[in-house]
This record gives structure tokens, sequence and C-alpha cells, in this order.
């Protein structure tokens, strides 16, 4: 009777050990793709994660702009990226993403409700966002900690700003991090937001509006 009770709970482990475990997504490849097609990242490369705050109300808009939360670029920026992220995942951190591709109507969206360049490129003249080569990015470690950058996304301040020195030596450190080796694969910063890099063979594509489809 015990041994039977023991094959029992065995198959039991073993049956609810298959269920957690979900199949491995199959990735897709760039072979054949022109450097300036859109695609979804995810289909690529499973090692980054995401918290795509457009397509919440969890942004400095108040609103959600976006149908749904998908991360798109052109097959160029997401090479950088995957390449980028490769570094960073050897140093036990990956790239997590606020922001991707903006198609040039949702620009529309959010000029409409904050019209200052300030804070939101005009659509007339689009940004690099636009154009699938420019992201909104933080670090997490693998286990999925955000890593402390001194402000959330989107956090329009000095405290925001790459040359502001008036912070905690390991938020500098993460901000370095970031900084260094994005750029290492051909991104720039701007100078008021550390969450934001252009992929500078991007900048003379042309704008898109482009729009994913949603489940």
């Amino acid at each position: 009777m015990r041994s039977l009770q023991k094959d029992v709970i065995q198959e039991d482990t073993v049956a609810l050990l298959q269920e957690e475990v979900p199949p491995a997504p199959v990735l897709r490849s760039f072979e054949g793709l022109a450097d300036s097609t859109f695609i979804r990242l995810a289909d690529f490369s499973d090692g980054f994660a995401y918290d795509m705050r457009y397509a919440t109300e969890n942004n400095f808009l108040k609103a959600k702009v976006y149908d749904c939360a998908e991360c798109y670029t052109r097959v160029k920026t997401a090479k950088a990226l995957i390449a980028a992220n490769e570094e960073f995942r050897e140093k036990g951190v990956k790239i997590k993403f606020f922001d991707c591709y903006r198609p040039n109507s949702v620009q529309y969206k959010m000029w409409e409700i904050v019209p200052n360049p300030q804070y939101v490129a005009n659509p007339k003249k689009g940004s690099i966002h636009n154009k699938g080569g420019a992201v909104d990015i933080t670090l997490e470690t693998l286990a999925g900690q955000e890593l402390d950058m001194g402000t959330d996304f989107d956090f329009f301040g000095k405290r925001a700003y790459h040359d502001n020195r008036d912070l905690a030596q390991d938020i500098l450190d993460n901000r370095q991090l970031l900084k260094e080796t994005m750029e290492k694969y051909g991104f720039w910063s701007i100078r008021t937001e550390w969450w934001h890099y252009n992929l500078s063979a991007a900048s003379n594509d042309p704008i898109a509006n482009f729009k994913w489809e949603c489940e």
C-alpha cells in the first residue's frame, strides 16, 4: 500500500511540474528581413522584460494611448537591443521596456493631451520613437527586481538628468551601467531623461504610422 501511495505521489508531482513549466517559445530569425522592417521584439528574443506604460494610465499623461501593450522596433534597432541585452545579462541584469516604437497617430494623441514640446515631441516633426529607433528603458535583475535609477519613468525634473551628480552612488552606478552599455551598441541618450535611448543609425529614417494588431 505504501509503495502504491508513493508511486501515486511521484506521478502527481511529475504531472504538477509538467503543468508549471510552459513550453519554450519558438523565436523567429532575422534572416531575410530588411533592417527597416518593423518587428515585434518578443518574437525574436525572450530575454527582455516589459512594462509598457502608455498601454495603461500609469504615465505622465494619465491616459491609455495604446490599444494593447506591445514593443515593436525596426530590425536594426532590435538587433542592437538584443546585443546590448546579452551583455547586460552577463552582468546579472536585463532591459525592461517602458516604450518602443510609437505610431505617429499615437504621437498626435499624446500632443492633444499635453501640447508642450518640453514633454511631448510635436507630431508634425515627430520623434525617433515614431521612426522605430528609440526606446524608453530601465534595468532589472534576472529575478525581476528593478534597479534604482533615482526616479520613476517619465519624471520630468532635474533628478532625472544625466548630469545631475547629486544622487546616491548606487543610483549613479546603475545609470552609468545603462548608459555606457547602450552607447557601446550604437545608442545615444538625451540629457534630461535617464531612460531614453535613440539608435544613431535610425536618425534619418522616415516617420512611420505602422500599427500592430491587438488580439
